[in-house]
């Protein structure tokens, strides 16, 4: 029987290294450990550290980009610095023997739920610059046999891309197979109308999923189903992992165990391929 392997982003374990928190994270129930990406091409110089955590035996499948700007920037030069190093974050994963490496459209750059309410590039603009960074990046991620993931947030921290729908629609549009969608399960519980109709509708374009409770804190500290969302998961055939990306709530240690615990019991047993 197989189930949805679990990854616990690196800032969340305990540890002077990533070897130390690779110790503790499957000691509690983890699979591997996703990795951030900060900018200024700062993953990149992190290769040393990480070729030592792969040779020691380190599952580092993901990278989630951690920088101030990002594709959808209304500054050209922001977003092409944000292609840059998400081109440079690809490249890195691949080494690694990773899956791929995730943006959102925008972090906190502009909400149409607050003052001035329009933003000053039209969705048509929005839409443009979102497709040729995706399609770049698509077919970086291509050469390099690894993904860029796309990650709808809510409408208070972007507002460009807050559901799946509309994800999946840019996905579709570059028309890479190396372009997919994110699912956050925070962002979800704020956006979808209904969470499971919505990973349905994505499952052809479905990647990768974060996962954190109603109150972004760790599951099991919040009120999402958890049972159901990963029974959704299972049938639709979803092929990723489940990668925790919250704040934890009481002793970090026991927080982390606590949601590895949650996500294993909430998963129906499916049968080996």
């Amino acid at each position: 029987m197989t189930t949805i392997p679990l990854a616990c982003q690196e800032q969340l374990l305990p540890g002077d290294d990533l070897i130390r928190k690779y110790t503790l994270a499957t000691a509690l129930g983890y699979h591997g450990i996703e990795l951030r990406g900060r900018g200024d091409l700062a993953f990149v110089r992190r290769l040393p550290e990480l070729r030592r955590a792969r040779a020691a035996g380190v599952v580092m499948p993901t990278v989630c980009v951690e920088m101030d700007h990002f594709i959808g920037d209304f500054d050209p030069g922001r977003s092409r610095d944000a292609v840059r190093n998400l081109r440079s974050q690809l490249s890195v994963i691949a080494e690694l023997g990773g899956v791929g490496a995730m943006t959102p459209a925008a972090w906190g750059m502009f909400s149409r739920r607050l003052p001035p309410f329009e933003p000053p590039r039209s969705p048509a603009g929005d839409r443009q610059v979102l497709l040729d960074a995706l399609g770049e990046l698509g077919e970086h991620a291509r050469a390099e046999g690894v993904t860029l993931f796309l990650e709808p947030l809510n409408r208070y921290e972007d507002h460009m891309v807050n559901r799946l729908d509309e994800a999946v629609a840019l996905c579709a549009a570059v028309g890479l197979p190396s372009v997919r969608v994110v699912a956050d399960t925070f962002h979800m519980n704020i956006e979808e109308d209904d969470v499971h109709a919505a990973l349905r509708a994505a499952a052809p374009y479905l990647g990768h999923v974060q996962v954190s409770d109603s109150n972004r804190c760790q599951p099991g500290a919040g009120h999402l189903d958890w049972p159901a969302l990963l029974r959704t998961l299972l049938e639709i055939g979803y092929p990723g992992w489940l990668a925790l990306e919250c704040r934890l709530r009481g002793d970090p240690v026991r927080a982390l165990q606590q949601a590895a615990t949650v996500l294993r019991l909430a998963q129906p047993k499916r049968a080996a391929a």
